[in-house]
């Protein structure tokens, strides 16, 4: 195979799934590459990626990881993102800085919508891939080409296969290279053996390299000239091509293999070496100035209880040494990446990806020349919306003031987790993708910055208000040595329409009640509605002063408070009270296959449905709208994914609040009456 020097180190992005064996990839790829010399394992706990306590709890990616390494004299990095769809936002950011993306994959059809939102994402950035369908020894009866034809569905680049598979005995034993037609057989953790070519593949191999050359025909008229004068093209030209074709993200080359056995690494470690495009390639697609001689990307900010901060940076442009500014900030120690060992190196060039720090002002995104931080490209991706938050508070109390600085870290690290100090409640809630992702920052809090907290489920912040108007005289005496106390008040209470608020009118004829006391009773009045007799505040009402007494002496602003306070008290309960909820318009994505059951999801959780539609600009997908109360939303993103094979999402907000009777109201009422009596 050809191959034309590439002086520039590249980087490749693992990205799929969960349990498609992107980590037990990477581990096979460093040692085919001899980077290790013992492969370690997940299950083990040993291998490079997955290095974290909280993955090596959970058995999982948790976090980006990365090795660099050199593989016939060439530099390489690999991200590992994590396969979560509550960590999707870690991947996304690392697509961004690579120059190929690997898309790893089950041989399982059934399993193809997974990578439906991965491939949007790839597409729309027109960011090079291929795809890597792993654990081919599973394959079982199955032929490839149905494989690869249902991943065909949720991929709007054509999907062109590379190898075709060696069967004996209903066992892939290896494969068939379609440029080249040469053919290997597998020897499990070991260089694969190059054998004859089966008689029995013969046709199969010949139709499937027809229908790759009729795909690389599609984007380049010199080889369909070619194929029309049944000419066939060298091996020479049509690496190139597909090469060519690959960088311009116009095809997907298929590859296959098994990771757990080092079956199909060796060809997988060469096709990105030969066609693996070159630094600039992605430095163009993500608008880094032409005129910058030095020039860095920051891909994630990593921040350690005692380490300080790194930002793990793509170095597009120039060299960066250790000591030298960047963005405005001087770059304090350069380090590259084995998994959690950190190397000190005294620069990086162009298509490194190392860790750099003490870069304070730097954020993930941000792109660094020597003058300047020019923030993030127009189109990097934005954080998806949150679906499922928590109430945190410190276990020891003495922690909220160091509970807030671990928060904002944590927050700096992803980009994905927002905080809320909510209004209605006093709550601080913090909201992210979904349960694992929130109990993940729980763990770090605690890890990293010995802050231990316990999490619930945020109070939903309902409202009451009033059905009937009434008139009401309230007043308050009260003796004590000296002056004493008096105010008396009469009010008419009366409800407004929703969303009115408070109103508050002065009616009084005559002086009844002295113009320096009228804001008293007011802010009496407003106090009261504060918690009404439910327990909740109390919303869309008006109150009218009409009359009512003074003392001379013992009249005052906080006498007049309290009575209107003790008024509002007394009358309330004879408006009849009823308890408003808030009510969210959503907005949900699914297939199409599922659209059925995320109606049923939405009138089981007294939801409204609205309707549905195709969701632009995703094909077979739809946008179903719905009304839902805000009480029925805390666990909805666990059974949307649990219906839809995780893929399903939503975004909400707040549309009006709506009475609420019945068990819904009763529930509510008693645990606000237990939370009440608890403080």
């Amino acid at each position: 195979m050809p191959h034309t020097q590439i002086r520039t180190a590249r980087c490749a992005a693992l990205v799929g799934p969960y349990l498609a064996g992107k980590t037990t990839l990477l581990e096979s790829l460093l040692f085919a590459a001899g980077a290790v010399t013992r492969k370690g394992s997940v299950r083990d706990g040993n291998a490079v990626g997955d290095n974290s306590p909280e993955a090596k709890a959970r058995s999982m990616s948790t976090e980006l990881n990365v090795a660099s390494f050199d593989y016939l004299g060439e530099r390489w990095s690999i991200l590992d993102c994590p396969g979560s769809v509550e960590l999707a936002g870690e991947a996304q950011a690392a697509l961004m800085a690579a120059d190929i993306a690997i898309v790893v994959a089950e041989a399982a059809p059934e399993k193809a919508v997974l990578l439906a939102p991965l491939f949007k994402v790839l597409d729309d950035h027109r960011i090079p891939h291929l795809l890597f369908i792993n654990k081919i020894d599973t394959l079982g009866d199955l032929r490839v080409r149905d494989v690869v034809a249902a991943y065909q569905e949720v991929s709007a680049r054509k999907l062109v296969l590379r190898e075709v598979p060696l069967r004996e005995n209903g066992q892939i034993t290896g494969l068939v290279d379609l440029v080249s037609e040469r053919a290997w057989r597998f020897n499990p953790h070991k260089p694969s053996d190059l054998v004859a070519l089966p008689d029995s593949v013969r046709d199969w191999e010949a139709e499937a390299r027809q229908a790759m050359l009729e795909s690389a025909a599609d984007f380049d008229d010199a080889l369909l000239e070619k194929l029309l004068e049944d000419m066939a093209p060298d091996s020479t030209e049509l690496y190139e091509t597909l090469a060519h074709e690959l960088a311009d993200d116009l095809i997907v080359p298929v590859f296959f293999g098994s990771a757990e056995n080092d079956n199909g690494i060796r060809r997988l470690l060469k096709a990105l070496r030969h066609d693996g495009p070159e630094v600039g390639v992605a430095a163009a697609r993500i608008d880094i100035p032409s005129d910058a001689a030095v020039a860095a990307q920051v891909v994630r900010t990593m921040v350690g209880s005692h380490a300080g901060k790194l930002s793990l940076a793509r170095i597009w442009r120039g060299t960066v040494t250790d000591g030298m500014t960047l963005g405005g900030e001087r770059v304090s120690g350069i380090f590259q990446l084995f998994g959690r060992d950190q190397t000190k190196v005294p620069q990086a060039a162009a298509g490194d990806l190392v860790a750099l720090g003490r870069l304070e002002k730097a954020a993930t995104g941000d792109r660094l020349t020597e003058k300047a931080n020019l923030g993030p490209p127009a189109d990097w991706p934005a954080a998806a919306p949150p679906v499922h938050g928590l109430a945190l508070r410190a276990e020891n109390r003495n922690d909220e003031v160091k509970l807030s600085a671990a928060l904002q870290k944590l927050r700096e690290e992803d980009p994905s987790l927002t905080l809320d100090q909510s209004p209605e409640t006093g709550e601080l809630v913090l909201w992210g993708q979904g349960d694992v992702h929130l109990k993940l920052a729980m763990d770090r809090l605690r890890s990293r910055f010995n802050v231990a907290v316990k999490g619930q489920p945020p109070q939903v912040p309902y409202k009451e208000t009033i059905r009937k108007s009434t008139s009401h005289h309230a007043r308050f005496k009260r003796q004590t040595g000296g002056h004493g106390q008096f105010a008396d008040i009469h009010v008419e209470i009366r409800p407004q329409p929703r969303g009115s608020g408070i109103q508050f009118e002065d009616a009084v004829v005559g002086g009844a009640v002295p113009r320096q006391y009228i804001p008293a009773v007011e802010a009496g009045v407003r106090e009261a509605a504060v918690r009404g007799p439910l327990g909740f505040p109390v919303v869309d009402f008006a109150v009218r002063l009409t009359g009512g007494q003074f003392h001379a002496v013992d009249s005052s602003d906080m006498a007049f408070k309290t009575v209107a306070r003790q008024a509002m008290a007394e009358a309330l309960p004879a408006c009849e009270p009823v308890l408003l909820e808030p009510i969210l318009t959503v907005t949900i994505a699914v297939p199409s296959a599922f659209t059925p059951k995320v109606q049923r999801l939405v009138s089981g959780r007294r939801g409204q449905l609205l309707g549905f539609d195709a969701r632009p600009g995703w094909p077979g997908w739809d946008e179903v709208k719905a009304c839902m109360p805000q009480a029925d939303m805390q666990d909805l993103i666990v059974e949307l994914r649990s219906l839809t094979f995780g893929v399903g999402s939503y975004s909400a907000e707040f549309e009006r609040l709506q009475e609420v009777v019945g068990k819904a109201a009763d529930r509510a009422v008693e645990i606000r009456k237990d939370m009440l009596a608890a403080q």
